[in-house]
């Protein structure tokens, strides 16, 4: 799977593509490359050329505009979401902020698993965002490729000179959106020649059937993984007269079907909620093409009356004109009229979803899985770094399960309670490892000054709560076992360590693993505060310990006293630890103080 996934990334499919295109373009234009009057290899290095500038600018932009925004719309998606109309709202502004529906998807399948959003609520952001992303389609409708170096420059410098982060998100995003108009007027500038090649201008009038457009569009569009290149390729050959209006639709309608394989190939191997709003996407977008399939004529007619005509210019100049436009809107039009009709059926399309792909069974013979990690996560950090949360969280519970197992284990002697805490402790290893491999590949994106330091906190978090673990699976279930070969009766000191010490110490790691997964620093503070009555119990307990053992005592008798003395100090050791965990998310002026 993961090789599979490795060989269908972009760059690759994009590199077989063009391979491809200049192995079969001489004999699909009717002759080979020595008689031809086209320059087929000039064309590719044009197309190809131009559309890995495209891309890579449409990256940088995804990118700066994530850098720059991500935080605040991860925070305004997880509360305007109420309803299915707001929710589709936000998707769309979102991913029109984003330049990305496949991060708006992200977002949207790591607040199903956290909880927040349900997936019938996720239908509408997910409508919405097919909205938002057809406004890289209006942006590329503005002919601005002769002024597209400016921005690269300015960009550039803002990027690679400037010293605040900000600067350089912007920069980032001058710098794509240059390389996107760039990489769009090579493209035209190397179909310039196709005007006059004959078997390519029959071509593209066959391409006026729309099942061969919607075809061709999905086929471009799952190869590239990017709609926005297949409906910014089709923009930049109507810029050229050389297309037409309902042929641009056709490519368009087929875009919006290849996109949903990005969707799919991304949700392998992937939790359910990933997988099911996949689907959700696939199903919405195959639904709408097939509704508007016999309307497109209508669409087309739409689209016309809307947009800005030149009616002094005649035939092939003014399809150059005014075509363009057209695609882009009829582009918008079509997911606005889609989110609309389907928006009162979200609930349909995630009960399908639900029936399509089952909550998966666990695995046999596997001992747990992170639930929360999603690797597609990583291209936006801060979302990334909040499902380490999650995960984090999740693998506080089970240590927190560990440490509830103690009273029992001791006051009534449970053999079977102590190994249960041992076999717990695996599935705390294993989590641990499956965040720190994360958080590695976090590492390697750009990170601002506030996630570096988000970064480094929860490594330092998921040490401190692994050595929690391993205090009470190695040290204190020894010490357990230990006490529970004694055959005398639970003492009175045992007793009033587990009535006072006990829950103190279990209320501090509920709090402390509470404080790091929803960055709480009142549940911060709580474990902090309780330090000096924490340190008053011990105390107490050890001054009533040591003047038992003051009296004379039998063997079996000091060796139980010397148990209790290791277990309340086990017991300190583990607040300890608590501590250092909340001092991670609590305010630096009280860190400094304490």
């Amino acid at each position: 799977m993961t090789y599979l996934k490795t060989l269908l990334t972009r760059p690759a499919l994009i590199f077989i593509f063009g391979i491809l295109f200049l192995l079969v373009a001489p004999g699909a234009f009717g002759a080979d490359l020595p008689g031809n009057n086209l320059d087929v290899l000039q064309l590719a290095m044009g197309l190809f050329g131009g559309l890995a500038l495209f891309l890579g600018g449409l990256d940088l932009l995804s990118e700066g505009l994530k850098k720059a925004a991500g935080e605040t719309l991860k925070t305004l998606l997880s509360k305007m979401t109420t309803n299915r109309f707001l929710g589709a709202i936000t998707g769309a502004f979102v991913t029109a902020v984003l330049n990305s529906s496949s991060v708006t998807t992200v977002l949207v399948v790591s607040f199903i698993t956290a909880g927040v959003m349900t997936l019938a609520q996720s239908v509408g952001v997910i409508m919405g965002a097919n909205i938002g992303s057809t406004m890289t389609a209006q942006l590329l409708a503005f002919n601005i490729a002769a002024y597209a170096l400016l921005p690269v420059a300015i960009g550039f410098f803002m990027t690679f000179v400037a010293k605040r982060e900000n600067v350089k998100h912007a920069g980032m995003m001058l710098l794509g959106i240059g390389l996107v108009f760039y990489g769009m007027g090579i493209m035209s500038e190397a179909m310039t020649p196709l005007r006059t090649y004959e078997p390519f201008m029959v071509f593209l009038e066959s391409m006026k059937r729309p099942l061969l457009g919607i075809l061709a569009g999905a086929l471009f569009t799952s190869l590239v993984q990017s709609s926005a290149a297949t409906v910014g390729i089709a923009i930049a050959m109507a810029t050229e007269g050389l297309l037409s209006l309902e042929a641009g639709i056709g490519l368009a309608l087929g875009a919006n079907i290849g996109t949903c394989v990005t969707a799919l190939l991304a949700a392998m191997g992937k939790p359910v909620e990933a997988v099911r709003a996949a689907i959700v996407h696939v199903l919405f977008n195959i639904v709408g093409v097939l509704v508007w399939l016999p309307f497109i004529g209508f669409l087309a007619d739409i689209a016309t009356a809307i947009s800005p005509a030149q009616e002094a210019l005649e035939g092939a100049a003014k399809m150059a004109s005014d075509v363009p436009r057209q695609i882009a809107n009829a582009n918008t039009l079509f997911n606005v009229f889609n989110t609309i009709a389907f928006i009162g059926f979200t609930g349909i399309f995630a009960r399908l979803a639900e029936i399509l792909f089952p909550e998966k069974k666990e695995k046999a013979g596997v001992i747990i899985e992170p639930k929360y990690l999603d690797e597609a996560a990583v291209e936006v950090p801060s979302i990334a770094l909040e499902q380490v949360r999650q995960e984090f969280g999740r693998m506080g519970k089970i240590t927190c399960e560990m440490f509830g197992g103690l009273p029992d284990a001791v006051l009534n002697k449970s053999k079977e309670q102590v190994n249960r805490i041992i076999e717990l402790d695996d599935k705390v290893d294993i989590l641990e490892a499956a965040i720190f491999g994360f958080l590695g590949k976090i590492r390697q994106r750009l990170l601002t000054a506030e996630e570096s330091k988000a970064h480094q906190d929860l490594m330092t978090a998921t040490v401190s709560l692994e050595n929690l673990a391993d205090l009470v699976e190695t040290e204190l279930s020894g010490l357990l076992l230990r006490f529970i070969k004694k055959e005398r009766q639970v003492s009175e000191t045992t007793r009033l360590v587990f009535k006072e010490l006990y829950q103190e110490v279990y209320q501090s790691v509920e709090l402390a693993v509470q404080s790091i997964q929803n960055n709480d620093q009142h549940a911060a503070l709580a474990v902090i505060n309780k330090k000096e009555n924490i340190a008053q119990l011990v105390e107490r307990l050890m001054a009533r310990k040591a003047e038992v053992l003051g009296r004379d005592q039998a063997g079996d008798e000091l060796e139980t006293a010397r148990i209790e003395i290791s277990l309340i100090d086990k017991m300190t050791r583990a607040y300890t630890l608590t501590r250092r965990l909340a001092k991670i998310t609590a305010p630096p002026e009280i860190v400094r103080n304490v």
